[in-house]
């Protein structure tokens, strides 16, 4: 595919994920334009990951409903190359098999259970950033036998694509999470038309409206971020600014941030933009880390770094402690989890609190619902 054909499939992307679509048809409109500019074998595996562990919360490919629980595992309890976690921190935010076992993908534990047994060869990961750094995904692209080598080209487009993909995977989970709450704290979602009017709002929004300065929802008069954000919103649906990100973050009145992002909607009736509001609320899995194993504040800081990754030196580098006292950290979560390695700590979480999520997201997609982005919470243990 040429230069100009590949920049015409950057743009694209860029619109789609200004959208406001659905997370299932963001992926599938997506598939349909990478399928030309990045050949490749069956179709694209699309998972989000949560960015405040990199535990995988969705999976996606087309014609595989349900993703083989052996590949779960293989991911975070064995030692391999190219994992998704790795590939999604790295530097580049992309990578191959190829490159990862220096030319021979048969030292990957995965590579024949995984990629050849489904009849693949290549394979591509790529992490999937937004500009601001927050990791909502991982693009898996295959190539079977026989067939030129993912090259510097592609995985240069695909780096190019991953801050829109992500953006798009991000407004996509919170369209759902708005439109159908799971909770006290879920995103509050504001349809407004080319003439400013609002056309519909969920149920939950009035509160996070009434928290919003400068603002008197009870009159009828919007607070000022919502209006800027929806402005910004509407010119995505032209073709002036087709990449434009509409977000804010406001101070409420409460003294609590608060974030509003902003959607074009796909629609045939005229402009109409879509405006989230939510609470800029720590990660869930710092709630759901305290409420499950009783870790002290530290120990979910450092449970949340080593589900990421991290490794000793740059768990004492971010949070300015020594090793020693990441030592000590680590066996008292440890005890509290009932593990005895990092590797089984991060088995443990996946398994108990995302693994879950992955499967209620593969039924939900198979009834057209809305996708989930965070982990699914569980009973404190006995």
């Amino acid at each position: 595919m040429s230069a100009y054909a590949k920049a015409v499939a950057q743009e694209r992307i860029t619109r789609l994920a200004s959208r406001g679509l659905d997370l299932v048809a963001f992926w599938r409109a997506c598939t349909e334009v990478l399928a030309p500019a990045v050949p490749h074998y069956m179709g694209p595996c699309w998972f989000t990951l949560d960015p405040a562990s990199l535990l995988v919360t969705s999976h996606f490919q087309e014609g595989l409903e349900e993703i083989p629980s052996e590949w779960l595992a293989q991911e975070y309890y064995e030692d391999d190359f190219n994992k998704m976690a790795d590939v999604a921190r790295s530097p580049r935010g992309v990578s191959t098999l190829h490159e990862a076992t220096g030319g021979d993908p048969s030292r990957s534990p995965r590579y024949q259970s995984t990629i050849v047994a489904y009849g693949g060869e290549q394979e591509m990961l790529a992490g999937l950033r937004t500009p601001a750094g927050e990791i909502w995904g991982v693009l898996g692209l295959y190539r079977e036998p026989g067939q030129s080598m993912f090259d510097a080209d592609d995985l240069e487009f695909v780096r190019r694509l991953a801050p829109a993909l992500a953006q798009g995977a991000r407004r996509a989970l919170l369209l759902g999470e708005a439109t159908h709450p799971e909770g006290p704290e879920a995103p509050g979602l504001l349809v407004l038309g080319a003439d400013w009017d609002v056309e519909s709002m969920t149920p939950g929004v009035d509160r996070w409206l009434a928290e919003l300065p400068d603002g008197d929802w009870e009159h009828g008069r919007l607070p000022s971020a919502v209006l800027a954000v929806a402005g910004q919103a509407l010119r995505t649906a032209g073709a002036a600014a087709p990449g434009e990100v509409a977000f804010a973050r406001v101070l409420s009145r409460a003294g609590r941030w608060i974030v509003l992002h902003g959607a074009a909607l796909a629609s045939d009736g005229g402009r109409r933009a879509a405006v989230i509001v939510e609470p800029a609320h720590p990660a869930r899995i710092v709630p759901l880390l305290m409420a499950a194993y009783q870790l002290t504040d530290r120990e979910q800081e450092v449970t949340r770094l080593v589900l990421q990754g991290s490794s000793t030196a740059q768990i004492t580098e971010e949070l300015f402690i020594s090793t020693h006292t990441v030592q000590n950290h680590l066996k008292n979560i440890f005890e509290k989890t009932g593990v005895r390695s990092r590797r089984d700590l991060v088995g443990k979480v996946f398994f108990a609190h995302y693994e879950p999520r992955v499967r209620d997201n593969e039924q939900r997609a198979l009834e057209d619902l809305p996708l989930r982005g965070g982990p699914l919470p569980a009973a404190p243990p006995a």
